[in-house]
């Protein structure tokens, strides 16, 4: 059956505006397409009673917090942006465990929703869930950190809020699709996947501080290299291990980044970008010169499946 965004966008606010009434949400973005989308329906169904609300979680890509404040501002959205980092930092000390990571991860999310709700009056979260987040969460794959009742956990009973998914039913492309029809800039509705985690999911041991500045200059580099492809994900990751490498004639241990580069439609599956050399060459000086930690970079070349695109 033919997809058709415009009559999905009159659905959803109409739906919207029926749910929520008079009330205030407490619409949750990254600045990616899939949060972004669902903030513009919500501002269609209730105009400012929709708070736009980013959580600068510390986890985030450089300058990423402000840019996009910014330009959801420009749009014309009641946005607002909350500094929340050290909460997020102090629940990751000490968990190397993927799974671990990621549930400390969503429950200082909801948490930490749950405290700016009751500061703004809200009695709903409008959410950027797709359906490929509740699929790999059900089956196990790995935990989506926005994903809830679908598993049994009741967000009214635990957070004190109600959550609306409007995208709760489409993947990736159809919410490109309806983006486009609420006329997001492409640079929005074109944007590569960052995951609602963040550097979280490119850091695999300890999360620290530290460890994140490593891996967000690497993803820079990484992001600036790749921008006039089209591939579906370009970022970096920070391996847990410390390899071998000489400098001035000594040995040193240091640091080892994974450049990961993949073309994908929905990301169910996903293949490795085929790079030419001299790009690879590009990247690998950079991160080398401007990380001084780091000795090894290495390129994946791992489909999904058997790999998962993040690591994490």
């Amino acid at each position: 059956m033919k997809f058709h965004p415009e009559s999905f966008i009159n659905e959803k606010v109409s739906w919207l505006k029926k749910e929520i009434g008079n009330e205030i949400a407490f619409a949750a973005t990254s600045g990616g397409v899939d949060s972004t989308v669902c903030a513009v329906l919500a501002n269609r169904a209730i105009g400012k009673k929709a708070v736009v609300g980013f959580l600068d979680d510390g986890l985030m890509r450089e300058g990423e917090p402000e840019q996009v404040v910014r330009r959801l501002r420009r749009m014309g959205l009641n946005a607002k942006l909350y500094r929340v980092a050290d909460p997020f930092f102090e629940a990751l000390k000490g968990l190397t465990d993927p799974e671990e990571k990621r549930k400390a991860f969503r429950e200082t999310f909801y948490s930490t929703i749950s405290r700016l709700t009751k500061e703004e009056e809200a009695k709903f979260l409008v959410q950027g869930t797709i359906a490929a987040d509740v699929v790999e969460t059900k089956r196990g794959v790995k935990t989506q950190h926005n994903v809830l009742d679908q598993i049994g956990i009741s967000s009214f009973r635990k957070y004190g809020f109600r959550v609306l998914e409007p995208l709760v039913e489409l993947y990736k492309p159809e919410v490109r699709m309806v983006g486009e029809r609420l006329g997001l800039p492409k640079e929005v509705y074109q944007r590569r996947p960052f995951p609602g985690p963040g550097l979280l999911l490119r850091v695999l041991g300890e999360v620290t501080p530290r460890r994140v500045r490593a891996v967000r200059r690497a993803t820079k580099v990484v992001e600036e290299e790749t921008s006039d492809l089209g591939c579906f994900q370009a970022f970096a990751i920070l391996m847990n291990d410390m390899a071998t490498g000489v400098e001035k004639g000594q040995r040193k241990f240091g640091e080892i980044v994974v450049v990961r580069v993949v073309d994908s439609k929905d990301a169910m599956t996903a293949s490795a970008t085929p790079l030419p050399w001299e790009r690879l060459e590009r990247m690998r000086d950079r991160i080398l010169k401007e990380i001084p930690s780091v000795v090894k970079v290495l390129y994946d070349v791992t489909p999904k499946p058997p790999s998962t695109i993040e690591y994490i």
